[in-house]
């Protein structure tokens, strides 16, 4: 184990430890009349692709409650401005740094800009997130939610255990005991709100790629740890499809380490943006990848989408768009999976 890994490990436990009693209850419960949203922040003091673009639905679900409301984002890392670029009720984005040891002078003014407003709801994003209870803590609200895990709510809401769905049913929950209407709406995709043209230059870099009006499947080998499938894995699957989908284009789009399971053999797509990748991905019939954060990226982006997962949480992590779903291939062979893929591309 890297000695990173090690600091780590010990600095989940040691805010784990400290944050254990935070959150229990709602901070103030009020009512409808003393609640006035103007001013709203969200914590998610992640720095990963995936659980940035999860908390997207959150962001819609505010302006859909509150329209003339604006978010503050409390997160980590570079990436949030490029996903967040076209959400106009997005105010500040507070950004830590990634590797807060480095740069602790920055870690700690992010921390201290949480005091500077004072905010009319505070909601911590994910309830297993010990940074994102503390925050919310720290915040300047009398109205928090700290999305604890809802027994009731799961028993109520089959997809209650989806990160990106969880805290927004804890949020309608926490409003109905305000005094709000109960909300029945439908909780919206992932949504990286990609422009005109951002899908106009995907779809012509995939024509350049590709050289012809076929449909194309684009896959992406690429995972961290036990989550990455093998080599053998993938050439075996790239076989079945392209027996079972001779019509088709089929691509690979490479991840920021430029590195293949399929070695490079067939026409790939490299980009370090983005919003780049996902007006590419827009453009594409079917997306296939084992859980990552690229995954959520072309869900967001409205790719349909098969997640792959082997030792990761299906009800927590799958994709979803409408026309994406999760399958766990410890229960499915490949044989199944042609069939599922015939499913999706036969509807379009």
């Amino acid at each position: 184990m890297k000695i990173s890994k090690k600091i780590n490990a010990v600095r989940r436990s040691v805010m784990q430890n400290l944050t254990k009693n935070i959150g229990k209850s709602h901070s103030t419960i009020g009512n409808k009349e003393d609640l006035v949203i103007r001013k709203v922040l969200i914590t998610r003091p992640n720095h990963r692709l995936g659980n940035l673009l999860l908390i997207t639905p959150l962001v819609n679900e505010i302006h859909r409650l509150f329209p003339d409301s604006k978010v503050d984002l409390f997160v980590k890392g570079g990436a949030s401005p490029t996903i967040f670029k076209n959400f106009k009720n997005v105010d500040r984005i507070i950004q830590l740094p990634k590797k807060p040891f480095s740069n602790l002078f920055q870690y700690l003014r992010g921390w201290a800009l949480l005091k500077t407003r004072k905010y009319d709801l505070v909601i911590n994003s994910t309830s297993g997130s010990s940074s994102g209870k503390l925050s919310t803590s720290f915040a300047r609200s009398g109205y928090k939610v700290f999305s604890d895990f809802d027994e009731e709510l799961n028993a109520k809401y089959s997809d209650y255990r989806h990160m990106s769905k969880n805290t927004i049913y804890n949020l309608r929950d926490y409003l109905s005991k305000l005094g709000f209407d109960d909300i029945t709406a439908g909780i919206s995709d992932l949504d990286l709100k990609l422009d005109p043209s951002e899908i106009g230059a995907g779809k012509e870099k995939l024509n350049n790629l590709v050289q012809n009006d076929r449909d194309t499947i684009c896959l992406y080998t690429n995972a961290t740890g036990e989550k990455c499938y093998s080599e053998d894995w993938w050439q075996k699957f790239y076989e079945q499809l392209k027996i079972n989908f001779p019509d088709y284009n089929i691509i690979e789009l490479l991840p920021v380490e430029n590195t293949s399971k399929l070695n490079f053999k067939i026409p790939h797509f490299y980009s370090k943006d983005i919003r780049e990748m996902g007006g590419f991905l827009k453009n594409v019939s079917l997306f296939i990848a084992a859980d990552n954060g690229v995954m959520h990226l072309a869900s967001a982006s409205g790719a349909p989408t098969i997640g792959l997962f082997s030792v990761s949480d299906q009800d927590m992590y799958a994709p979803y768009n409408g026309e994406s779903f999760s399958v766990n291939t410890n229960h499915t062979d490949q044989d199944h999976m042609m069939q599922l893929i015939h499913g999706i591309l036969d509807k379009r």
